[in-house]
């Protein structure tokens, strides 16, 4: 039996995920980046093998992606995120769909055709509002731990309005607000819907709308959230913060598939 890896090396996580050859996920893990990029990928690709009872030898493909995907020295292929995250949603969507990606720092509206064939795709600026940054440094400045921010958004009776594009100014805006003693759970909603309007104003975002990202896998309130601004429901594959490790362990699945074949 062959076995796949796909390697995410993103700014703010690194992922990893092994998949056999009829694209059953095995195992995944999920950790912070950190500086070091060369040394968490081997971190996150021992992790996995050792949940999926695997050994070096029997991994039969690799493939890296994301933001340090050429630290991963030990990949047979790299692919760019556009690539990988297009290949994982159509795992599980196959289809035209329009992918929304909120990265730890950038975000990501990408177009796919019926054959999962991307049809064009669209960044954020250089700018964390509205990314994952943004929220942590948010939680961080209202001294709140991530962990407990989707269930404050649940809970609260009215939200707020944020009204800077910036995100330095945008705490600034959110301290002010807590110190009028308006409550946090309204803030925190109120910063999801800031984050779901940017995403909204990035790109045209038609039919079915598939979102991925470590964002919407902590809080998922916030794909709700992108469905009620559109008239829509928003679908989500599982394990959405490791979408990009999936379609590169896939990738590598294809190309030998392919090589088999010829």
């Amino acid at each position: 039996m062959n076995y796949f890896i796909g390697i995410d090396i993103g700014s703010t996580t690194a992922k990893a995920v092994v998949v056999d050859h009829e694209g059953t996920i095995l195992a995944q893990t999920v950790q912070r980046s950190g500086y070091d990029f060369a040394a968490v990928a081997r971190d996150v690709f021992a992790v996995v093998l050792q949940r999926a009872n695997l050994q070096r030898e029997s991994v039969t493909g690799i493939v890296s992606t994301g933001y340090g995907r050429r630290n991963v020295d030990f990949a047979d292929q790299q692919r760019t995120e556009i690539f990988c995250h297009a290949r994982g949603v159509h795992h599980y969507f196959p289809g035209p769909v329009t992918v929304v990606d909120i990265g730890g720092q950038d975000n990501k509206v990408i177009h796919l055709g019926p054959g999962g064939e991307r049809l064009g795709f669209t960044m954020n600026r250089k700018c964390a509002a509205g990314t994952g940054a943004f929220i942590e440094e948010i939680a961080y400045r209202l001294d709140l731990s991530l962990s407990d921010l989707n269930r404050m958004a649940e809970e609260a009776e009215s939200e707020v309005t944020i009204g800077s594009f910036c995100t330095v100014f945008s705490c600034t805006e959110i301290l002010g607000m807590a110190r009028r003693g308006i409550p946090v759970a309204d803030i925190i909603k109120g910063v999801f819907r800031s984050v779901v309007k940017r995403v909204s104003e990035m790109d045209s975002l038609d039919g079915k709308v598939v979102m991925t990202g470590g964002v919407v896998d902590h809080n998922p309130i916030v794909g709700q959230m992108l469905g009620e601004a559109l008239g829509r429901s928003v679908e989500m594959p599982p394990h959405p913060q490791a979408i990009g490790a999936l379609g590169a362990a896939l990738i590598a699945r294809d190309l030998h598939n392919t090589a088999v074949k010829s």
